[in-house]
């Protein structure tokens, strides 16, 4: 990594330097953990105390995070953006080192220029890797895929054959892309095994979390759009459509022949039937069970999922229950004597008449 100083650093990440910019720092850490040479972010005016007391050199800050004597402030008006940019610079510096003695790389793959791939890796007849993409140590790359550019294609990973691959996509540890689909029919006496001949495409700037595993269609391709990222454990069934920019974080499944429209986002365990419409933008809260169609733009929670002021309501409704109930027993004790006690008037006034 090059030696960094606070006003490289401020003109790396667009922020204005209220201090001395020459000044070196050699990490980046948390408030409670920097100390002498390390750059810190302070998410809020909150922190002031914190960063008061803090010993790091320098803090990457927003533009209403008060003036401080004597502390080097990165100002910007988006100090998160600030802060993933400075991340990006302390990465360690990439240096491909070529195709390791132990991979297993077929004579006919073609193979960009930069290419790295790992010990014990193997990449199968006619496969394609773009330039600077860096294959990992036990990956698998099958016959005819085709990798982009700036890819890393992580420990582990396997892309079946026929799996089309993006430019910059990133691919965590175990992930498994063109696995069959999950088709079955019922023949007699026994499940019989549909073929599966399709395949899984991802567009540009796709990041697979580890063991995300995504099938391939039964004919035509499983897609997932440009710029989608999924955390680790999520299943896609076969022929399913992701689009652009989609979030689906830990555990989320989604059955076969569904469509996602652009933007979606899906809570932790989040469940999508077979043949459902997600349209753009709606967000499903985690653990939610879709079994319908859910409309643009809409916020749904629950098992059958259903609109998320909804649920809270009933959630609200559900934690006074005890109480409601409580109310009830007491009203009809009352009710049950005054129903008694208007008999025995009753009886009374026959017996008087």
């Amino acid at each position: 990594m090059r030696e960094l100083t606070l006003g490289g650093i401020a003109a790396a990440i667009g922020a204005v330097l209220e201090g001395e910019g020459g000044v070196r720092v050699n990490a980046i850490a948390t408030l409670e953990d920097a100390g002498p040479e390390t750059l810190c972010y302070a998410a809020s005016p909150r922190l002031l105390e914190q960063v008061r007391s803090c010993a790091a050199d320098g803090f990457i800050v927003g533009d209403d995070f008060p003036t401080l004597p004597g502390r080097n402030l990165l100002r910007l008006a988006d100090p998160k953006l600030g802060f993933v940019r400075a991340l990006e610079l302390f990465r360690p510096d990439r240096r491909p080192e070529g195709v390791h003695p132990a991979a297993v790389v077929a004579t006919d793959v073609t193979l960009g220029e930069g290419v790295e791939i790992g010990p014990c890796a193997v990449i199968e007849a006619g496969a394609v890797i773009g330039s600077a993409t860096r294959i990992r140590a036990g990956a698998y790359v099958g016959p005819g895929a085709r990798v982009g550019r700036d890819c890393d294609i992580g420990i582990n990973a396997v892309l079946l054959d026929g799996t089309v691959v993006g430019d910059r996509c990133i691919l965590h540890p175990g992930v498994v892309l063109g696995g069959d689909g999950y088709g079955y029919q019922w023949t007699e006496d026994h499940h019989h095994k549909i073929p599966q001949l399709g395949c899984v495409v991802l567009e540009d700037d796709v990041e697979l979390g580890a063991n995300t595993c995504i099938d391939r269609a039964t004919l035509g391709e499983t897609r997932i759009g440009r710029g989608s990222k999924f955390d680790n454990l999520v299943h896609i069934a076969h022929n399913n459509r992701i689009g652009e920019h989609v979030l689906l974080t830990g555990q989320v499944g989604v059955a076969g022949s569904s469509r996602i429209g652009d933007r979606v986002v899906a809570g932790g365990q989040a469940g999508i039937a077979d043949h459902v419409i997600v349209g753009a933008g709606a967000q499903i809260g985690a653990q939610a069970g879709v079994i319908g169609n859910i409309d643009a733009g809409a916020r749904v929670w629950g098992t059958p999922a259903r609109p998320m002021q909804r649920v809270l309501r009933e959630q609200a409704a559900l934690g006074r229950l005890p109480e409601t109930l409580r109310d009830l027993a007491r009203q009809r004790k009352e009710f049950e004597a005054l129903h008694e006690r208007i008999a025995r008037l009753e009886s009374a006034r026959e017996q008087a008449g």
